[in-house]
């Protein structure tokens, strides 16, 4: 099942993000279960967000693993969405 996690970084937390952004790429090799990913950026182009499709076996298997990731560890988001995706095109 594919799942699109988006996240929304709390205001003021880039320097945040860059401390743990090792962590995180660390966890997404790891882990295994990340089929895309990209940092969402503002209009100055500075990391803001995150947009990650998962393929993972359920819902509970894609809240766990965004639990675990160092970013939400940190408290980097103000706001997680995680729902079912299918994929059309790409």
């Amino acid at each position: 099942m594919l799942v699109a996690l988006t996240a929304k970084d709390k205001p003021n937390h880039l320097d945040l993000r860059k401390a743990n952004r090792e962590a995180h790429l660390a966890y997404i090799k790891e882990t295994g279960a990340v089929a895309m990913a990209g940092p969402c950026l503002d209009a100055a182009g500075e990391m803001c967000g995150s947009l990650i499709i998962l393929d993972v076996a359920d819902m509970s298997a894609a809240q766990a693993w965004a639990d675990g990731d160092p970013y939400a560890k940190a408290g980097l988001f103000a706001s997680v969405d995680l729902i079912q995706w299918n994929k059309l095109i790409g």
